[in-house]
């Protein structure tokens, strides 16, 4: 009796674990392509899914984070931006060289036609940290496979420290999110023209790059804290390379949907994005069909006017060359008229906080601005249409790019301008994507404070605010305040909550105490007397002029915080 009663008891216990076996996520190399499984994100519609929950959130950038000297920064750093209720971090997937360096990290050489991927201690295996830490402290990652931008030392940088010169700025390898390598890295050593749209044609280099996202993704495809891939960091024809005479949008389209097609035949369960700026074209030639025209609906009832200073939302319906002229044809006139009851002057500009006069500016001589006339090669209306791209997505940075959408409302302080600015981009981008029937981010917004002035140092060397060409900064004011950063910050949180974005990712994160090590992208900083030690514990994550450090931190954390519980709690 005993014997029987203790075989059922095994029986029992074997039944339990063949459950909890079942139970388990099958691995997608076993589903035979099948649909991912329910803790991956996934959409519906225009939004995002975990586990049949809604997904909103508020993000960080930390493009450095896998260049950290220890694992313990790096489960510090996560562990400082989980309390912050931040819930999605967006970091480089990629490094690339063309010299293997004495310190740091590296993922990929490539030189001379050879191309080595490094699976050692100092290559994918610090990105492999990222991923297992940001897990523990239930941080969600998206990953970016390249950079559009990857300006190449002017001198020969030497071996001294690891120190290079990028854009005209001497600080060590990693520093800046521009030198991670990138297309034009690519471009220098594989390809036959050097010019920066190679990168999405020539057959070499596309295999090559092909290649590279095969290691990364199959690495991380059964890993459900991957939010998606992002297939570039802001891209489009031209760079720290010229775009050739042929390159226009169909190219850069023509080229997200073939690697969004290689990325989702190596991993189904992950979600595609483009990771461009938003920019559109809507007279462009397009690969991919749009949406139908909604249907006419009866006439709304008469509504009020809007209050002074905002903006009315853009009539629903695809967009239009005729209709951007239009709108931004209007908005001229009303601004003609309040500067006229005002006595303001009309027809100047503000160069970075200085009037400046210029022609008078008539209305027959408005034209749509550089964000929707196609000069940057990125039609990102098309790019959405393709079916392999999960969720679109586009960025903020009213210091390097222009996104007016409208003439300038000179009747505004120059703050005031950027933050309607930015107000407007959110709100277009948004409508978009919601006629798209797809969900969308704000994947990078940033404003430079004048604290962080001296820091400054630009994406690329086309932004209009690279560098003050001899004149003293005194007589060139630059920057916001800490509060005018916070209040926009704040607003623009606010609007993308309106409009319906599924996600808002802020550029960048700062963090302190971390082990400093010299050549490498936080290294030591001299002392009183001059000594640079060679490591230490006091090192910073890296400043390109949009970090938030010391004096400030606070506030803007706050900000961040109540951001982040407006969207909605954790997953």
């Amino acid at each position: 009796m005993c014997g029987i009663l203790i075989w059922q008891l095994i029986l029992s216990a074997l039944a339990l674990t063949a459950e909890a076996v079942n139970l388990r996520p099958t691995p997608a190399s076993k589903r035979n392509n099948g649909p991912p499984p329910p803790q991956f994100v996934q959409t519906q519609g225009g939004s995002f899914f975990v586990n049949g929950s809604q997904f909103q959130f508020v993000g960080t950038n930390a493009y450095w984070l896998h260049a950290l000297n220890s694992d313990q920064d790096i489960d510090n750093t996560l562990a400082s931006i989980a309390a912050a209720n931040i819930t999605v971090v967006r970091t480089w997937g990629f490094n690339d060289v063309e010299t293997i360096p004495e310190n740091g990290t590296w993922f990929q050489h490539i030189s001379n036609g050879t191309i080595t991927i490094n699976n050692g201690t100092n290559g994918l295996q610090r990105l492999d940290k990222v991923m297992e830490l940001a897990q523990k402290h239930g941080i969600y990652i998206l990953l970016s496979l390249t950079n559009n931008w990857n300006p190449h030392p002017l001198d020969d940088p030497g071996t001294a420290g690891g120190t290079r010169l990028v854009t005209n700025d001497t600080r060590p390898r990693n520093t800046l999110s521009n030198d991670y390598g990138g297309m034009d890295l690519y471009v220098r050593q594989l390809g036959s023209s050097q010019h920066h749209d190679q990168f999405y044609t020539n057959d070499t280099i596309i295999t090559a790059f092909k290649d590279y996202t095969t290691a990364i993704v199959s690495r991380y495809k059964d890993n459900p804290f991957v939010i998606g891939w992002e297939l570039a960091n802001d891209p489009r024809c031209g760079s720290s390379l010229p775009a050739s005479p042929s390159c226009e949008t169909r190219v850069v389209t023509r080229w997200h949907s073939d690697v969004a097609q290689h990325v989702n035949s190596q991993d189904p369960n992950h979600l595609v994005a483009s990771g461009n700026q938003g920019f559109v074209c809507p007279d462009c030639p397009k690969l991919f069909q749009r949406p139908p025209p909604p249907p006419p609906v009866a006439p709304a009832p008469p509504q009020p006017s809007p209050a002074p200073g905002t903006r009315r939302r853009r009539t629903p319906g695809p967009l239009t060359r005729a209709k951007l002229l239009r709108e931004r044809k209007a908005m001229w006139r009303k601004a003609r008229k309040v500067q006229k009851r005002s006595g303001k002057p009309s027809g100047g500009v503000r160069i970075r906080g200085r009037w400046m006069a210029s022609p008078a500016i008539r209305a027959e001589d408005i034209d749509v601005g550089s964000a929707t006339d196609g000069s940057h090669g990125v039609d990102s209306e098309d790019i959405l249409s393709i079916s392999q791209v999960g969720f679109g997505s586009f960025q903020l940075f009213p210091d390097q790019n222009d996104y007016r959408l409208n003439p300038e409302d000179t009747t505004l302080p120059l703050f005031n301008q950027t933050l309607q600015i930015g107000l407007d981009w959110i709100r277009f981008q948004g409508e978009t994507a919601a006629l798209l029937g797809k969900p969308i981010t704000l994947t990078g917004f940033g404003l430079v404070t004048s604290g962080n002035a001296d820091a400054f140092v630009p994406f690329n060397s086309t932004a209009p605010f690279g560098s003050d060409q001899g004149t003293p900064p005194s007589q060139q004011p630059f920057g916001v305040t800490d509060a005018e950063r916070d209040e926009a910050y704040r607003q623009w949180l606010q609007a993308g909550l309106a409009a319906g974005l599924q996600g808002m990712i802020q550029y960048q994160w700062g963090q302190g105490n971390l082990t400093a090590q010299e050549g490498t992208a936080v290294s030591p900083t001299p002392d009183e007397s001059g000594v640079t030690p060679n490591q230490d514990e006091t090192g910073l994550s890296p400043n390109d002029g949009y970090t938030s450090l010391g004096t400030g931190q606070g506030e803007f954390l706050d900000t961040m915080k109540a951001g982040a519980q407006e969207f909605g709690p954790d997953v």
